[in-house]
């Protein structure tokens, strides 16, 4: 029996501009994945590929807990686009086996009455086929189950999105501009630059 569960999450998030404008930080993917997940379940493949290992999902009599290869990239305003690759599940090989997970999300910054907001969206679906133990529980029950836990996860990715990634955007810009400064001044303080 195969079912499929999907879920949906909408983000509007309004940023208070630094020196250093948000779409170069969004540039930035390894950054990114780091203020959305957990950095200590986070291995990263390749220059925009990153592996989540997230944790433990409870549906009905069994815990699950997939491992979700994800793909990142940015376009030169600053939009992220956010793809999954492939996905193990560990624990139970038969759904393992019988288990497909999609993730496709975008974020990107848009100028509104003056304003930066982050506006995006991710969309979440699973296919699998359930072990035979759950052939008897009704549809209906395991539909909102389902769809109710992916919701979940993607509710948990918005809240930290809302929160950690703006801290760390803050961060990150009052640093590059300390940077910044620090340049500018040596260039002036340079030899051979004229001294008053």
């Amino acid at each position: 029996m195969i079912i499929r569960f999907t879920a949906s999450q909408s983000v509007d998030i309004p940023v208070v501009e630094q020196q250093v404008p948000i779409k170069h930080y969004l540039r930035q993917p390894k950054r990114l994945v780091n203020a959305l997940v957990d950095p200590t379940r986070l291995e990263q493949l390749d220059k925009d590929c990153f592996r989540l290992k997230m944790r433990p999902l409870h549906f009905m009599m069994l815990t699950i807990q997939p491992t979700v290869d994800m793909r990142l990239w940015s376009s030169p305003k600053g939009t992220i686009y956010l793809k999954s690759e492939g996905c193990q599940i560990r624990g139970v090989e038969y759904i393992n086996q019988r288990f497909t997970l999609n993730l496709i999300g975008i974020l990107e910054p848009l100028q509104i009455k003056g304003v930066t907001h982050l506006k995006g969206k991710a969309d979440l679906e699973v296919k699998v086929e359930l072990p035979p133990p759950l052939w008897l529980t009704p549809l209906p029950v395991l539909e909102t189950t389902g769809n109710g836990l992916l919701k979940s996860v993607l509710m948990t990715i918005k809240q930290r999105l809302t929160h950690q990634l703006l801290v760390d955007y803050y961060k990150w810009a009052c640093d590059e501009t300390k940077v910044l400064a620090e340049s500018e001044q040596r260039s002036i303080l340079a030899p051979g630059s004229q001294s008053v």
